[in-house]
């Protein structure tokens, strides 16, 4: 499952994040969404570990950490809703 990574830096790149996660866990993948009309980053990003077992330490070990600014809220990411068509 994928982590929601909150409070982030609005200067955060995925290569960083990719170094933060990767010092203790696999990172299968690391994506930050920008804001389509601006392109500036919007504050958060979203994680995948290499397996649930690391995942679930990072939601507990990480939660909270020093990124660069506020303090990391980590959780697990809510599958967006798809109306139907």
């Amino acid at each position: 499952m994928t982590l929601f990574v909150g409070n982030l830096n609005y200067t955060a790149s995925p290569e960083a994040l990719q170094t933060f996660f990767g010092e203790r866990w696999t990172v299968r993948s690391v994506s930050i969404p920008t804001d389509r009309e601006t392109g500036r980053t919007r504050g958060f990003a979203f994680v995948d570990l290499g397996s649930s077992g690391e995942e679930e330490e990072a939601l507990e070990q990480a939660n909270g950490a020093d990124f660069s600014g506020p303090a990391l809220r980590i959780d697990w990411a809510k599958p967006r809703n798809v109306s139907p068509s």
